[in-house]
């Protein structure tokens, strides 16, 4: 079977169907990635196609505006009406682009389903991702947050998909919300939250899709050096967050370092932080299944991806969340007990930050419940849900390349 899976955003947003997408191709099927280009490498190093798709997230973070934001969402709808092109027999979409990839699929006569990394559907339980107030809302207000998440969501798209159903001689029809199209699999552990009981029958929390480490990575030999030399070092790193203020993080980090009395690896992402000192080490790029059990802690944006690897290394977490979903993912690994209560990027400080790796090393409740709760997810198999879904699908030989 033609999968091709479309995505969009930053490497959180692209690393978790590396290893979907590797699981697919051992299972027998071709396997095609729509994504952003400067991903091109890390589909190729993973063995994965790559279909380029227009657009720099890491502009759209640096000079956000109504106009950069209408270009990159036009600048989707070209690059998914040209990897539909390429043909497909089943398309597997992340949230975002979720309603040009249904255009995609009608276009070509094909199932879409939904492989999300945050929960995507309206619930009583609790507020989504996004939610404008995610405090003390109560089942109603919940859902009513809920909602409010999926409309504006789907607003961001009516102009793109207006073009995109044009320009595939589709007539025209409202976007689709994420939420509409079933199946869908959450690419997430049911340890770490629940699916809710008021769910959609055809909405399913799957289990993690854990990044495929790139063909013949090895580690750096400073990196091995710096982790033989002391005990195991504290893990600091913000992502694709923060753009622009690497000279006053890199400061901060390395006071909150020196007054929490820890070694620290510094990675330097895309706010290009920078460590200094003997106890302080700066990376780049580092699979983080290979880095993260080897540090004592993490100190991280609490983005799904970064969330799930310091999950799976049984270690506990410093969360600050900085937008999007990242509150919502920081609140729930306080709740879980791996973490110490976030610390929101804005009130961000050395100080605060030190207190905070301190409390999270020395109360050992947090690496107790991590440890636990890493032995859960180490029995779960994340892509099995969707493989048999698949699997149930009938063979579908009108899609073909347009």
């Amino acid at each position: 079977m033609r999968i091709l899976i479309v995505t969009a955003g930053s490497r959180g947003d692209v690393a978790p169907y590396t290893g979907l997408g590797r699981q697919l191709l051992e299972a027998g099927h071709q396997v095609a990635v729509a994504a952003h280009a400067s991903f091109a490498g890390l589909l190729a190093d993973c063995g994965l196609e790559h279909r380029p798709v227009p657009g720099d997230p890491h502009e759209l973070v640096r000079e956000f505006s109504r106009a950069a934001l209408r270009a990159y969402t036009d600048g989707l709808a070209d690059g998914v009406a040209e990897a539909a092109a390429g043909g497909a027999d089943v398309v597997l979409t992340a949230f975002g682009p979720a309603p040009l990839s249904r255009a995609a699929g009608e276009a070509l006569g094909v199932p879409v389903v939904g492989t999300y990394l945050a929960p995507s559907f309206a619930t009583r339980e609790f507020a989504l991702p996004n939610a404008r107030n995610a405090d003390d809302l109560g089942p109603e207000g919940n859902l009513a947050a809920g909602r409010d998440v999926l409309r504006r969501a789907e607003g961001l798209f009516v102009d793109a998909v207006t073009r995109l159903r044009a320009r595939l001689g589709l007539p025209a029809d409202p976007p689709t919300a994420a939420a509409d199209i079933r199946p869908a699999f959450h690419g997430y552990s049911p340890l770490v939250l629940p699916r809710p009981a008021d769910w959609p029958s055809r909405a399913r929390v799957a289990g993690y899709w854990w990044p495929a480490r790139p063909a013949g990575w090895q580690p750096p030999a400073d990196l091995l050096d710096f982790l033989r030399a002391g005990p195991p070092p504290v893990f600091i790193g913000f992502g694709s967050m923060a753009v622009g203020e690497g000279e006053r993080l890199s400061g901060l980090v390395a006071t909150a370092v020196e007054r929490a009395g820890v070694r620290a690896v510094v990675q330097a992402g895309w706010a290009g932080l920078n460590g200094c000192g003997d106890d302080v080490l700066t990376v780049g790029d580092v699979p983080h299944d290979w880095l993260f059990p080897r540090t004592a802690a993490v100190v991280h944006h609490a983005g799904a991806g970064t969330t799930a690897a310091a999950l799976r290394a049984g270690v506990p977490a410093v969360a600050v969340p900085v937008m999007a979903d990242q509150p919502f993912w920081a609140a729930r690994l306080h709740t879980l007990g791996v973490a110490p209560r976030p610390v929101p990027f804005q009130d961000l400080t050395a100080e605060a930050l030190a207190d905070a790796i301190t409390t999270c090393l020395t109360d050992p409740t947090h690496h107790h419940r991590a440890t636990h709760l890493a032995r859960g997810l180490a029995t779960e198999d994340g892509a099995a849900p969707l493989l048999a879904h698949l699997a149930s699908l009938p063979d579908n030989p009108s899609a073909k390349p347009r």
